[in-house]
Protein backbone atom coordinates (compact mmCIF):
# COMPACT_ATOMS: atom_id res chain seq x y z
CA UNK A 1 0.00 0.00 0.00
CA UNK A 2 0.94 3.64 -0.42
CA UNK A 3 -0.03 5.75 2.58
CA UNK A 4 -0.90 9.44 2.44
CA UNK A 5 -0.02 11.17 5.72
CA UNK A 6 -1.87 14.45 6.16
CA UNK A 7 0.03 16.86 8.38
CA UNK A 8 3.09 14.79 7.53
CA UNK A 9 5.63 17.56 8.19
CA UNK A 10 4.25 18.33 11.64
CA UNK A 11 5.65 17.27 15.00
CA UNK A 12 3.68 14.03 15.20
CA UNK A 13 3.29 13.60 11.45
CA UNK A 14 7.04 13.58 10.76
CA UNK A 15 7.55 10.93 13.43
CA UNK A 16 4.82 8.80 11.88
CA UNK A 17 6.29 9.30 8.41
CA UNK A 18 9.77 8.25 9.52
CA UNK A 19 8.48 5.21 11.38
CA UNK A 20 6.48 4.06 8.37
CA UNK A 21 9.33 4.66 5.92
CA UNK A 22 11.71 2.81 8.24
CA UNK A 23 9.35 -0.15 8.23
CA UNK A 24 9.36 -0.30 4.44
CA UNK A 25 6.00 1.39 3.85
CA UNK A 26 5.47 3.64 0.83
CA UNK A 27 4.61 7.11 2.09
CA UNK A 28 3.69 10.53 0.72
CA UNK A 29 3.21 13.54 3.00
CA UNK A 30 0.68 16.35 2.54
CA UNK A 31 1.05 19.49 4.65
CA UNK A 32 0.02 23.13 4.34
CA UNK A 33 3.14 24.06 6.37
CA UNK A 34 1.20 26.25 8.79
CA UNK A 35 2.96 24.29 11.53
CA UNK A 36 4.90 21.73 9.52
CA UNK A 37 8.62 21.89 8.76
CA UNK A 38 9.79 20.26 5.50
CA UNK A 39 13.25 19.53 6.92
CA UNK A 40 11.69 17.09 9.38
CA UNK A 41 10.98 14.67 6.54
CA UNK A 42 13.78 12.36 5.40
CA UNK A 43 14.76 11.78 1.80
CA UNK A 44 12.49 9.21 0.25
CA UNK A 45 9.24 10.83 1.38
CA UNK A 46 7.73 13.20 -1.19
CA UNK A 47 6.08 16.28 0.30
CA UNK A 48 3.07 17.91 -1.34
CA UNK A 49 2.38 21.40 -0.03
CA UNK A 50 -1.30 22.20 0.35
CA UNK A 51 -4.46 21.66 2.33
CA UNK A 52 -5.72 18.21 3.25
CA UNK A 53 -9.19 19.57 2.55
CA UNK A 54 -8.54 20.68 -1.05
CA UNK A 55 -10.52 18.14 -3.06
CA UNK A 56 -8.79 18.80 -6.38
CA UNK A 57 -5.33 18.57 -4.84
CA UNK A 58 -6.32 15.36 -3.05
CA UNK A 59 -7.53 13.82 -6.31
CA UNK A 60 -4.20 14.64 -7.93
CA UNK A 61 -2.15 13.29 -5.02
CA UNK A 62 -4.12 10.04 -4.86
CA UNK A 63 -3.76 9.48 -8.60
CA UNK A 64 -0.14 10.61 -8.88
CA UNK A 65 1.07 8.49 -5.96
CA UNK A 66 -1.47 5.68 -6.21
CA UNK A 67 -2.62 6.21 -2.66
CA UNK A 68 -4.47 3.27 -1.11
CA UNK A 69 -4.45 4.28 2.57
CA UNK A 70 -4.59 7.49 4.61
CA UNK A 71 -3.19 8.42 8.02
CA UNK A 72 -4.99 11.63 8.94
CA UNK A 73 -3.20 13.89 11.40
CA UNK A 74 -3.86 17.36 9.96
CA UNK A 75 -6.15 19.25 12.32
CA UNK A 76 -6.45 22.26 14.55
CA UNK A 77 -5.68 21.10 18.08
CA UNK A 78 -5.38 23.88 20.66
CA UNK A 79 -8.03 23.75 23.35
CA UNK A 80 -8.05 27.46 24.21
CA UNK A 81 -8.17 28.40 20.54
CA UNK A 82 -11.09 26.04 20.02
CA UNK A 83 -13.03 27.80 22.78
CA UNK A 84 -12.35 31.18 21.16
CA UNK A 85 -12.93 30.00 17.58
CA UNK A 86 -15.39 27.08 17.71
CA UNK A 87 -16.79 27.57 14.22
CA UNK A 88 -13.29 27.44 12.74
CA UNK A 89 -12.62 24.18 14.56
CA UNK A 90 -15.86 22.60 13.36
CA UNK A 91 -15.32 23.90 9.82
CA UNK A 92 -11.80 22.48 9.52
CA UNK A 93 -11.77 19.45 11.82
CA UNK A 94 -15.21 18.17 10.80
CA UNK A 95 -16.20 19.87 7.55
CA UNK A 96 -12.70 19.48 6.11
CA UNK A 97 -12.60 15.86 7.20
CA UNK A 98 -15.85 15.20 5.32
CA UNK A 99 -14.26 16.55 2.13
CA UNK A 100 -11.18 14.42 2.69
CA UNK A 101 -13.19 11.25 3.27
CA UNK A 102 -15.41 11.77 0.21
CA UNK A 103 -12.42 12.46 -2.01
CA UNK A 104 -10.21 9.56 -0.92
CA UNK A 105 -13.14 7.13 -0.99
CA UNK A 106 -13.85 8.15 -4.58
CA UNK A 107 -10.15 7.58 -5.33
CA UNK A 108 -10.43 3.99 -4.12
CA UNK A 109 -8.72 4.29 -0.73
CA UNK A 110 -9.56 1.26 1.40
CA UNK A 111 -7.86 2.06 4.71
CA UNK A 112 -8.07 5.11 6.99
CA UNK A 113 -6.24 5.75 10.28
CA UNK A 114 -7.67 8.71 12.20
CA UNK A 115 -5.63 10.50 14.84
CA UNK A 116 -8.23 11.22 17.48
CA UNK A 117 -7.66 12.29 21.08
CA UNK A 118 -8.36 11.38 24.68
CA UNK A 119 -10.11 14.77 24.76
CA UNK A 120 -13.21 12.88 23.56
CA UNK A 121 -13.61 11.51 27.11
CA UNK A 122 -13.75 14.86 28.90
CA UNK A 123 -13.60 14.12 32.63
CA UNK A 124 -13.77 10.29 32.65
CA UNK A 125 -13.92 9.94 36.45
CA UNK A 126 -12.24 6.51 36.51
CA UNK A 127 -8.75 5.28 37.35
CA UNK A 128 -8.13 3.73 33.92
CA UNK A 129 -10.05 4.90 30.86
CA UNK A 130 -11.17 2.08 28.58
CA UNK A 131 -12.53 2.59 25.10
CA UNK A 132 -16.01 1.83 26.45
CA UNK A 133 -15.92 4.85 28.78
CA UNK A 134 -18.62 7.44 27.99
CA UNK A 135 -17.48 10.24 25.70
CA UNK A 136 -18.35 13.68 27.04
CA UNK A 137 -15.84 16.24 25.71
CA UNK A 138 -15.66 19.53 27.58
CA UNK A 139 -14.38 21.83 24.82
CA UNK A 140 -14.93 22.35 21.08
CA UNK A 141 -11.62 20.65 20.22
CA UNK A 142 -12.71 17.43 21.92
CA UNK A 143 -16.16 17.74 20.36
CA UNK A 144 -14.70 17.95 16.87
CA UNK A 145 -12.53 14.90 17.51
CA UNK A 146 -15.54 12.89 18.64
CA UNK A 147 -17.59 14.09 15.67
CA UNK A 148 -14.62 13.19 13.48
CA UNK A 149 -14.67 9.64 14.81
CA UNK A 150 -18.38 9.33 14.05
CA UNK A 151 -17.77 10.62 10.54
CA UNK A 152 -14.80 8.31 9.89
CA UNK A 153 -16.74 5.24 11.01
CA UNK A 154 -19.83 6.18 9.00
CA UNK A 155 -17.80 6.86 5.86
CA UNK A 156 -15.91 3.61 6.35
CA UNK A 157 -19.15 1.66 6.47
CA UNK A 158 -20.58 3.50 3.48
CA UNK A 159 -17.53 3.10 1.27
CA UNK A 160 -16.05 -0.19 2.44
CA UNK A 161 -13.00 1.38 4.11
CA UNK A 162 -11.38 -0.26 7.10
CA UNK A 163 -10.93 2.45 9.75
CA UNK A 164 -8.93 2.78 12.96
CA UNK A 165 -9.40 5.68 15.40
CA UNK A 166 -6.47 6.21 17.78
CA UNK A 167 -7.32 8.09 20.97
CA UNK A 168 -3.99 9.21 22.33
CA UNK A 169 -3.19 10.96 25.54
CA UNK A 170 -0.48 13.58 26.31
CA UNK A 171 2.36 13.51 23.78
CA UNK A 172 5.94 14.50 24.61
CA UNK A 173 9.55 13.84 23.62
CA UNK A 174 11.32 13.45 20.28
CA UNK A 175 12.95 10.59 18.40
CA UNK A 176 15.74 13.02 17.43
CA UNK A 177 16.40 16.64 18.48
CA UNK A 178 15.56 18.01 15.03
CA UNK A 179 12.09 16.44 15.26
CA UNK A 180 11.19 18.08 18.57
CA UNK A 181 8.02 20.08 19.09
CA UNK A 182 8.82 23.73 18.36
CA UNK A 183 5.53 25.07 19.71
CA UNK A 184 4.83 26.12 23.30
CA UNK A 185 1.37 24.65 23.71
CA UNK A 186 1.91 21.46 25.72
CA UNK A 187 3.09 21.17 29.31
CA UNK A 188 6.70 20.07 28.73
CA UNK A 189 7.68 22.90 26.34
CA UNK A 190 5.62 25.31 28.45
CA UNK A 191 7.77 24.48 31.48
CA UNK A 192 10.95 24.70 29.37
CA UNK A 193 9.85 28.14 28.20
CA UNK A 194 9.30 29.37 31.75
CA UNK A 195 12.67 28.05 32.92
CA UNK A 196 14.46 29.52 29.90
CA UNK A 197 13.12 32.93 30.94
CA UNK A 198 14.25 32.37 34.56
CA UNK A 199 10.64 32.05 35.68
CA UNK A 200 9.09 29.39 37.88
CA UNK A 201 6.90 26.73 36.28
CA UNK A 202 3.16 27.11 36.80
CA UNK A 203 0.77 24.60 38.32
CA UNK A 204 -2.91 25.28 37.72
CA UNK A 205 -4.61 24.00 40.84
CA UNK A 206 -3.16 21.88 43.65
CA UNK A 207 -6.42 20.96 45.38
CA UNK A 208 -7.60 18.15 43.10
CA UNK A 209 -8.59 14.75 44.61
CA UNK A 210 -5.23 13.20 43.65
CA UNK A 211 -2.27 12.06 45.80
CA UNK A 212 -0.43 15.41 45.59
CA UNK A 213 -3.39 17.61 44.65
CA UNK A 214 -2.30 18.21 41.04
CA UNK A 215 -3.82 16.76 37.87
CA UNK A 216 -2.69 13.28 36.83
CA UNK A 217 -2.12 12.47 33.17
CA UNK A 218 -0.90 9.66 30.94
CA UNK A 219 2.16 10.80 28.96
CA UNK A 220 3.19 9.01 25.76
CA UNK A 221 6.51 9.38 23.90
CA UNK A 222 5.93 10.63 20.36
CA UNK A 223 8.10 7.79 19.00
CA UNK A 224 5.79 5.28 20.69
CA UNK A 225 2.80 7.12 19.24
CA UNK A 226 4.36 6.89 15.77
CA UNK A 227 4.80 3.14 16.22
CA UNK A 228 1.12 2.87 17.16
CA UNK A 229 0.13 4.56 13.89
CA UNK A 230 2.41 2.18 12.03
CA UNK A 231 0.84 -0.79 13.81
CA UNK A 232 -2.65 0.41 12.87
CA UNK A 233 -1.65 0.88 9.22
CA UNK A 234 -0.10 -2.59 9.13
CA UNK A 235 -3.20 -4.10 10.68
CA UNK A 236 -5.32 -2.57 7.94
CA UNK A 237 -2.89 -3.63 5.19
CA UNK A 238 -2.95 -7.21 6.47
CA UNK A 239 -6.73 -7.29 6.40
CA UNK A 240 -6.91 -7.49 10.17
CA UNK A 241 -9.52 -4.75 10.61
CA UNK A 242 -13.07 -5.68 9.73
CA UNK A 243 -15.09 -2.49 9.72
CA UNK A 244 -13.82 -0.12 12.39
CA UNK A 245 -11.55 -0.21 15.43
CA UNK A 246 -11.10 2.35 18.22
CA UNK A 247 -8.00 2.12 20.40
CA UNK A 248 -6.48 4.08 23.29
CA UNK A 249 -2.78 4.88 22.92
CA UNK A 250 -1.16 5.49 26.29
CA UNK A 251 1.13 3.95 28.89
CA UNK A 252 -1.52 3.12 31.47
CA UNK A 253 0.53 4.98 34.10
CA UNK A 254 -0.43 8.27 35.70
CA UNK A 255 2.05 11.08 36.35
CA UNK A 256 0.99 14.19 38.25
CA UNK A 257 1.86 17.69 37.10
CA UNK A 258 4.03 18.17 40.17
CA UNK A 259 5.87 14.89 39.51
CA UNK A 260 6.46 15.88 35.88
CA UNK A 261 7.85 19.27 36.89
CA UNK A 262 10.20 17.52 39.33
CA UNK A 263 11.55 15.32 36.50
CA UNK A 264 11.97 18.38 34.28
CA UNK A 265 13.94 20.08 37.04
CA UNK A 266 16.23 17.07 37.40
CA UNK A 267 16.86 16.90 33.64
CA UNK A 268 17.41 20.63 33.10
CA UNK A 269 19.22 21.28 36.40
CA UNK A 270 16.75 24.06 37.18
CA UNK A 271 14.83 22.92 40.25
CA UNK A 272 13.11 26.16 41.18
CA UNK A 273 9.78 25.46 42.93
CA UNK A 274 6.63 25.91 40.85
CA UNK A 275 4.06 28.61 41.44
CA UNK A 276 0.48 27.52 42.05
CA UNK A 277 -2.21 29.35 40.11
CA UNK A 278 -6.00 28.84 40.28
CA UNK A 279 -7.53 25.88 38.49
CA UNK A 280 -8.26 26.19 34.79
CA UNK A 281 -11.81 25.38 33.70
CA UNK A 282 -12.24 21.98 32.08
CA UNK A 283 -9.18 20.25 33.56
CA UNK A 284 -10.08 16.72 34.66
CA UNK A 285 -8.39 15.54 37.90
CA UNK A 286 -7.20 12.31 36.28
CA UNK A 287 -7.00 10.90 32.74
CA UNK A 288 -5.00 7.70 32.36
CA UNK A 289 -5.45 5.19 29.55
CA UNK A 290 -6.13 1.51 29.67
CA UNK A 291 -3.78 0.25 26.93
CA UNK A 292 -5.00 -3.35 27.01
CA UNK A 293 -6.86 -3.16 23.70
CA UNK A 294 -3.84 -1.68 21.92
CA UNK A 295 -1.72 -4.63 23.04
CA UNK A 296 -4.40 -7.13 22.09
CA UNK A 297 -5.49 -5.77 18.71
CA UNK A 298 -2.39 -3.97 17.43
CA UNK A 299 0.37 -5.83 19.22
CA UNK A 300 1.57 -2.44 20.45
CA UNK A 301 2.79 -1.22 23.82
CA UNK A 302 4.80 1.82 24.89
CA UNK A 303 8.56 1.45 25.34
CA UNK A 304 9.63 4.82 26.75
CA UNK A 305 9.15 6.39 30.15
CA UNK A 306 8.63 9.96 31.28
CA UNK A 307 12.32 10.69 31.91
CA UNK A 308 13.17 9.64 28.34
CA UNK A 309 10.41 11.91 27.06
CA UNK A 310 11.74 14.88 29.02
CA UNK A 311 15.40 14.24 28.16
CA UNK A 312 14.72 13.97 24.44
CA UNK A 313 12.41 17.00 24.46
CA UNK A 314 15.06 19.04 26.29
CA UNK A 315 17.69 18.19 23.68
CA UNK A 316 15.27 19.36 21.01
CA UNK A 317 14.54 22.55 22.94
CA UNK A 318 18.26 23.35 23.20
CA UNK A 319 18.72 22.71 19.48
CA UNK A 320 15.86 24.93 18.37
CA UNK A 321 15.91 27.65 21.01
CA UNK A 322 19.41 27.61 22.46
CA UNK A 323 20.60 27.10 26.03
Amino acid sequence: MTWLITGGAGYIGAHVARAMLGAGQRVVALDDLSAGVPARLPAGIPLVEGSAYDAELLKWVCAEHRVSGVVHLAARKQVAESVAQPTRYYRENVGGLATLLDTVAEAGVRGFVFSSSAAVYGDPGVDLVTEEAPCAPVNPYGETKLAGEWLVRAAGRAHGMATVCLRYFNVAGAAAPELADTGVFNIVPMVFDRLSRAEAPLIFGDDYPTPDGTCVRDYIHVADLAEAHLAAARRIAEGGVEGDLTVNIGRGEGVSVRELITVIGEVTGDRRPPLVEPRRPGDAPRAVASAARAARTLGWSARYGVREMVESAWQGWLLHRGA
